[in-house]
């Protein structure tokens, strides 16, 4: 019940925002709304206003404005009101049927970027203290006599409150030697380390770039977030909230850590160390096998055993409210840089096209964002909304970004283009994403293993 009213909020939220874009600036502009509807289908609830029917629909995967004279300059007018010219679409100026229609993909943006800050000033971004984990053997950190739990509090001279002022002081020194003022035990020592060149993978996308690094990692404590029915770590009784203190004998300070020490024992049984309750227990996992593709697309055995890993947060620190706001757009533009290269990726086949989820996955994920709190979901929601204002902003006939499209030919042109090749575009761009919706909602049902009936 949960996901399906999670799932409902989400989806209704972003429909709703996207529709008042297109009606609030078609409104301002002066051009006639005949029908504002949430939704698709056959209509549920109605509420007619002065000149706009107000719709609630059947099928809640979307909505629509219909503006007088939106194909046709002289139709519209349906029900009590008269039809007016001074309120047709089609008559309007190039640039304002290009700002309606870029309205409901920028209302997602402005929505993003709210949430961003709502919750950047109220709950915050987690922060962890500056305290050392693993130390690379060789490494600059070993060379400078930095061990597991020393606490950095100074960086030349500068307090380190957070273990990203460390990151931010060691990527910033272009390789020049920074001294050090660390915490262990009870006394304070002060030791001078020079970072090193190194290349690391994107987390997501997995794409190598330089960066420099001291050959040490936090101390995060990686901690299970949730554990698959009927997978190896059901079976060895691992939990929800389990903190994983060490693989295989060897400790693990990250949630990288633990997965890579996972992934190297396809096949093999091992001990799991978790602290449970504030108590350690050590639990037997046997990781399956499966083979995926590797960073150069051959194929490499990796371990699985069904948990999905998150860090655990020790607090959250709020921003200041105004640069929160700076923060959120700053949060919105990433998101946006991340969903197009992601697009792009996919499009590109550097990523395999299984990774497109439709309706399904979206509930599911809502649902659990659901489960770990209010904040969580809020920012699912954001994250949701960029991806459909930039999917809806892509040059596709059937979406904004396709009348767009058309209006930017007009503009080139000096006259829009028939209404035939129009509505011949609208047909092909109908035919393509329900392709796509369908393909979406097949790798949905495979991820959930839908077809096992038929097996």
């Amino acid at each position: 019940m949960m996901t399906v009213v999670s799932f409902v909020v989400v989806i209704g939220i972003l429909i709703l925002i996207h529709e008042l874009g297109h009606f609030i600036v078609a409104r301002l502009t002066g051009v006639g709304v005949e029908r504002f509807s949430i939704g698709f289908g056959p209509v549920l609830l109605r509420w007619r206003g002065k000149e706009t029917e107000y719709c609630l629909s059947a099928v809640p995967m979307g909505g629509y404005v219909k503006m007088m004279g939106e194909e046709n300059p002289l139709e519209g007018g349906s029900g009590p009101v008269p039809f007016d010219p001074a309120k047709s679409f089609a008559l309007k100026p190039l640039w304002a049927r290009f700002l309606i229609v870029f309205a409901g993909p920028g209302m997602n943006f402005v929505l993003a970027a709210l949430i961003f800050t709502v919750v950047l000033a109220t709950v915050g971004r987690p922060v962890w203290p500056p305290v050392i984990g693993r130390v690379a053997d060789a490494g600059p950190a070993a060379a400078a006599g930095l061990m597991t739990d020393d606490v950095v509090t100074r960086v030349d001279g500068r307090p380190i409150a957070h273990w990203e002022d460390l990151e931010r002081a060691v990527a910033g020194s272009d390789g020049r030697p920074l001294t050090l003022t660390v915490r262990r035990g009870g006394a304070e020592l002060t030791l001078s380390v020079t970072p090193r060149r190194t290349t690391v993978r994107d987390p997501i996308f997995r794409d190598p770039k330089d960066a420099w690094e001291l050959g040490a990692g936090p101390k995060l404590t990686p901690q299970i977030g949730a554990v698959n029915p009927g997978t190896p770590a059901e079976t060895a009784g691992v939990r929800v909230g389990d903190l994983v203190l060490a693989v295989a004998g060897q400790p693990v300070f990250t949630p990288d850590d633990l997965m890579q020490a996972i992934q190297k024992r396809g096949g093999e049984t091992f001990d799991v160390v978790v602290e449970r309750d504030g108590k350690p227990a050590t639990l037997t996992v046997t990781a399956t096998a499966v083979r995926e593709k590797g960073p150069g697309g051959q194929e490499v055995e990796i371990g699985r055993i069904g948990v999905g890993i998150v860090t655990r947060v020790v607090r959250y620190e709020p921003y200041n409210p105004l640069v929160a706001v700076a923060y959120g757009w700053v949060k919105t533009w990433d998101m946006t840089w991340l969903t197009a290269k992601g697009l792009w990726k996919i499009v590109s086949r550097q990523i395999d096209s299984s990774n497109i989820g439709g309706p399904i996955q979206i509930a599911a994920e809502a649902g659990r964002q659901a489960k770990e709190g209010a904040a969580s979901l809020a920012v699912f929601t954001a994250i949701i909304s960029v991806n459909l204002a930039l999917l809806n902003l892509l040059p596709v006939p059937m979406l904004d970004g396709g009348h767009l499209f058309f209006f930017v030919i007009e503009a080139i042109m000096g006259r829009p283009l028939s209404l035939r090749k129009r509505e011949a575009a609208q047909q092909l761009g109908f035919v393509l994403l329900m392709l796509l919706m369908v393909y979406a909602l097949y790798n949905d049902l495979v991820r959930i293993d839908a077809f096992r009936i038929f097996k």
